[in-house]
């Protein structure tokens, strides 16, 4: 086996047609020492040139916490010959015991040029026994969606803070859902991005004696930064899809109104600002104002309600974190359908 399985190479390369035999070698190599864990097949797959090295990182990282077997591919379907190469590593920790080390496996594939169409086969071919199949596709998708593909993922994960049109990616994203005949769950990470967020926001209205605040709200503002438009929108979706608005005609393509049960308009003002993906966002309530507000750099949220020129007693609330492995790790931690997702989506899907 490798020296050392806790570096990120790509580890020991193999002939395609011979890696379950080149896995029992690994294993046998190490026995007494290292023991095989997985608790779910995570298959991610990238288009993106030195994918492989990089998802290598992420996989090493994700494997701490989630045991797994990892099947990594880095794609281009753009070359004119075909190319595959493999590779099998481990990812491996000491257990609590301390005597043996706990491994997860990755499979690593190059594929290019049209073999590239062969990445069902690849997947469904390498799975782990029966567990349940994670599939994070990294970039946009395409059209068509290959139906072959969806016939065995449980979660598709993805992030659509990277799309550019996301109305067109979300239903290539549905329409691949219902070949699956609705069992696959859809989760993107640009929702998991806004839990701590969400979270802050939602705790200002956990006692019954604040709800009267939801027919009062005048005004929603968010703060994003460059290219997090949609992580607002989403933010805004999530606000009005829980209180039962309704999107109205747009003024412009960062302010719009909600529309209540009653009629009754909501101001929705974006703002893009330098920082946070989302920095602030502030309801109005009858001249008060909730404010959750995350400043650059930090990881703590700044958390207070009051009117605006009276002293306001703060609360610090994690922040949560951006980065890709961190939010894959928080998605991975989840269960359910994600409901909420999808009517925060639907809310505002005509403005995405």
């Amino acid at each position: 086996m490798p020296a050392s399985v806790e570096n990120f190479s790509l580890g020991v390369s193999v002939e395609v047609g011979k890696i379950d035999k080149e896995l029992k070698k690994l294993w046998a190599e190490g026995e007494g020492a290292m023991a095989r864990a997985s608790l779910i097949n995570l298959a991610v797959y990238s288009e993106a040139p030195g994918s492989l090295e990089k998802n290598t990182q992420l996989v090493a990282k994700v494997a701490e916490n989630h045991a797994c077997r990892a099947i990594v591919i880095g794609a281009n379907p753009a070359a004119k010959d075909n190319h595959v190469e493999a590779w099998i590593s481990a990812h491996c920790r000491v257990g609590r015991g301390g005597a043996k080390q706990i491994c997860s496996e990755q499979l690593s594939f190059l594929l290019e040029g049209p073999c590239t169409s062969l990445l069902p086969s690849i997947v469904f071919s390498h799975l782990d026994s029966d567990l349940p199949l994670h599939l994070w596709w990294q970039g946009e998708f395409h059209d068509p969606m290959d139906p072959q593909l969806w016939a065995w993922v449980d979660r598709l994960i993805y992030d659509s803070q990277e799309w550019k049109d996301f109305d067109g990616q979300m239903r290539l994203v549905e329409t691949a859902q219902a070949e699956a005949k609705q069992r696959v769950v859809l989760c993107d990470l640009n929702w998991t991005r806004l839990d701590k967020v969400r979270s802050a926001l939602a705790q200002f209205f956990d006692h019954s004696a604040a709800h009267h605040h939801f027919d009062e709200i005048e005004s929603v503002r968010i703060e994003f930064a460059p290219g997090f438009r949609s992580t607002a929108l989403l933010l805004a979706g999530w606000v009005g899809a829980q209180l039962n608005w309704k999107a109205q005609t747009t003024r412009s393509p960062d302010a719009f109104n909600f529309a209540d049960s009653s009629g009754r308009k909501i101001d929705i003002r974006l703002r893009e600002s330098p920082g946070e993906p989302i920095s602030r966002i502030v309801l109005e309530s009858g001249g008060i104002q909730f404010v959750v507000a995350h400043g650059k750099g930090i990881d703590l949220l700044d958390v207070w309600r009051g009117k605006p020129d009276e002293e306001c007693a703060h609360q610090l609330m994690p922040a949560g974190s951006n980065q890709a492995v961190d939010l894959i790790i928080d998605e991975l931690m989840r269960g359910g359908p994600h409901r909420v997702y999808l009517r925060a989506v639907n809310c505002v899907r005509e403005l995405l």
